[in-house]
């Protein structure tokens, strides 16, 4: 998502005023007052109205997990030892991989993961491996996917139980 402050640049680019925009996106005037005056910090469901709004008046639409995921998802199950993660990783140049058993990911292993368990490679990445990423939809706005990549390197873009890409940092600033 945008950040709040560009609520009245994007507000005033589109030569809209307060009231104009509160209709439009079915708030208050006075909450866009507040928001542009830094006196207010508004709900998410509040903020997405306004920032939907100024999108759908800009022609902008906000791009989704699909404009943006690497759809080739390389994995390594469970049992797989951790140099054959190393392999992957080098191979593909990559610094995380999920971790598949019984066709789900149940986890996943990441460069951190490996440096911390160097003593052993040929030991199983179950032994090792983190907590499985959060996924999304195809359909997730990219606001909500970078604030996710805030709190984990790597995000699963699955639609109907089936991992269809992956989503990293790099994938974003590729597509800045």
């Amino acid at each position: 998502m945008d950040e709040l402050t560009d609520i009245k640049l994007l507000r005033k680019r589109l030569n809209l005023t307060q009231s104009d925009l509160a209709k439009q996106a079915n708030v208050s005037q006075s909450l866009i007052a507040k928001i542009e005056s830094n006196k207010l910090e508004p709900t998410y469901s509040k903020a997405k109205k306004i920032f939907d709004t100024l999108n759908n008046l800009s022609g902008q639409q906000e791009n989704k997990a699909k404009d943006v995921m690497t759809t080739i998802a390389i994995s390594v199950s469970a049992e797989d030892p951790i140099k054959k993660a190393i392999n992957l990783m080098r191979k593909h140049e990559i610094s995380q991989l999920p971790v598949i058993q019984n066709n789900l990911v149940c986890g996943m292993i990441s460069e951190t993961t490996i440096l911390n368990n160097i003593e052993d490679l040929e030991k199983p990445i179950s032994a090792v491996m983190e907590f499985a990423p959060p996924s999304v939809s195809s359909e997730t706005n990219l606001s909500i996917i970078t604030t996710l990549l805030k709190l984990c390197p790597l995000i699963l873009v699955q639609d109907k139980g089936k991992v269809k890409g992956i989503i990293t940092k790099a994938d974003i600033l590729r597509n800045v």
